[in-house]
């Protein structure tokens, strides 16, 4: 018996550290800033905990059923966190009152377990081995999370499976403590019967998990869900409504098949067709491959390299046959590449080639990990990575909403010692959008395009040059690994904005 308790202080551990690294992990895909989110989500926990260890003293009788009472509710609560937070993300107008009030639920019955548990632990052990192995079994459970968390259960089972999972398991903990103590509980079957109800919702949670994901997300998105997955890195949704396909990422749109080439020939088309005879290109994230179909519209084009962090997306837009079609079948071409890896350390550690464009297709700054392709370290790498008349082109987000960001973006570039070309363009899903071109040596604009393109002429590319006054630049700091000024510059911008 007192191996098992013993035992089950390991898996409470477990189950606890869990729940926290999931509301963690969830906070930063759907509100971005991941170190703000991890940080705030870590001490409003452990403060909760710190609630939880303080009302034990107030269990004076029936300390065994309490504890199988708060497990169960641990278990019920924890077990649905993850789907709870992604059902209402949408729905609700304030979410961080919702994520936190859950995270100080959870917090204060995770609080409460190991006091409970060591007085009912007291009878077995003296009072400094009971200290001893209890708090060693604790700290062995939270270091085998840790571990756990970012090597199996994000890659495999997601982040709603996994709270199911580690629920089902704060169950069997109180199912296994009332058998043991069946003799000295007054109301077996009830408290059997409830845990075992709660056991099979957590179960069915657990094997329809994707299910539930996909009707939550029906509500969320106006259009009806294609396709959605979540990957290692994020959540994948398509939607389809008439003839408008439109891809999410955690929620974000990234584009949308009515004017997507807006975004993706501006994005290509001013730089690549400045360079006498490119041969190499490489692109930077765009695993959806539209980049790359605009690229290898330039026959002269030899080799594009795509390197993108989700091989779930490239995987989706190599093997889909309205995807394929969307992007040309681009990722099957011959001269195309696809590696996945992390843009920054493939960069620095595993690129050893030089092009002649390269094209960062990243999503925006909203967090350190992204913030980071934004970097003077980054830039430099880059820099690098150039022929000497190659030319580096980044999508910057909106000089109209993100003003600051998008000069911040400008003005960081130069100071990686780069010569810059800032231009933007209308797209209808997204409103005005900023690019950046960047070069070795100072850049002349083509006065020539592909003659098959449906929006970017020589025309159309004067107009991108012009920003009117309410985007014209503004004096920022340099976004460096050291500052990630530029997220916060990101978060104060958009966050203001109202559509």
């Amino acid at each position: 018996m007192a191996f098992l308790l013993l035992l089950s202080v390991f898996v409470i551990a477990t189950c606890g550290l869990v729940y926290e690294l999931i509301a963690g992990t969830l906070a930063s895909y759907l509100l971005g800033d991941s170190v703000t989110q991890f940080s705030t989500v870590i001490g409003v926990y452990l403060f909760s905990m710190g609630i939880g260890s303080f009302l034990s003293r107030y269990v004076v009788r029936n300390i065994i059923a309490v504890f199988i009472e708060v497990e169960m509710i641990v278990g019920l609560v924890g077990g649905c966190s993850a789907i709870l937070l992604f059902a209402i993300f949408e729905h609700v107008t304030s979410f961080r009152v919702v994520l936190y009030s859950l995270i100080v639920i959870i917090g204060t019955l995770v609080g409460l377990e190991i006091p409970l548990l060591m007085r009912i632990l007291k009878n077995h052990f003296e009072f400094k081995e009971l200290v001893s192995r209890v708090f060693t079994f604790d700290y062995i459970g939270a270091l085998f999370a840790s571990l756990l968390f970012p090597l199996l259960l994000v890659p495999h089972l997601g982040l709603v499976r996994s709270s199911f999972l580690f629920g089902a398991l704060n169950v069997l903990v109180a199912l296994i403590t009332l058998h043991l103590f069946r003799c000295e509980i007054g109301w077996v079957r009830l408290l059997r019967g409830t845990g075992l109800l709660i056991l099979l919702g957590i179960v069915f949670g657990f094997v329809y998990a994707e299910k539930l994901m996909t009707f939550a997300e029906s509500t969320v998105y106006p259009e009806p869900v294609l396709y959605a997955k979540s990957s290692s890195y994020q959540r994948i949704v398509l939607t389809k409504a008439d003839h408008d396909l439109r891809l999410y990422l955690n929620g974000n749109l990234q584009f949308s098949s009515r004017d997507e080439y807006r975004y993706h020939e501006a994005l290509v088309h001013v730089g690549l067709g400045g360079i006498a005879e490119p041969k190499k290109v490489l692109v930077l994230g765009g695993g959806d491959g539209l980049a790359v179909r605009e690229v290898l519209k330039h026959d002269a084009v030899q080799s594009v390299t795509l390197v993108d962090l989700d091989p779930e997306v490239t995987r989706l837009f190599s093997h889909d046959a309205i995807l394929r079609e969307l992007n040309a079948n681009a990722l099957r071409s011959p001269r195309v590449r696809v590696i996945n890896r992390d843009a920054f350390t493939w960069l620095r550690d595993e690129n050893h080639d030089r092009f002649d464009f390269i094209v960062a297709d990243f999503p925006d700054p909203s967090n350190y990990s992204i913030g980071k392709l934004y970097t003077t370290t980054f830039f430099r790498l880059v820099h690098d990575a150039l022929t000497p008349r190659g030319a580096f082109v980044v999508q910057c987000t909106s000089p109209y909403v993100a003003r600051r960001s998008f000069w911040c973006v400008n003005n960081t570039l130069q100071a990686a010692q780069f010569f810059t070309t800032p231009y933007h363009v209308y797209v209808p899903s997204f409103g005005e959008w900023g690019f950046i071109l960047a070069t070795r040596q100072p850049f002349r604009v083509p006065e020539k395009y592909p003659a098959n393109l449906r929006f970017v002429s020589a025309e159309t590319v004067k107009g991108m040059l012009d920003f009117p006054k309410d985007m014209q630049p503004v004096p920022t700091e340099i976004n460096r690994l050291s500052n990630q000024i530029l997220v916060r510059y990101f978060d104060e911008e958009w966050s203001e904005y109202v559509p």
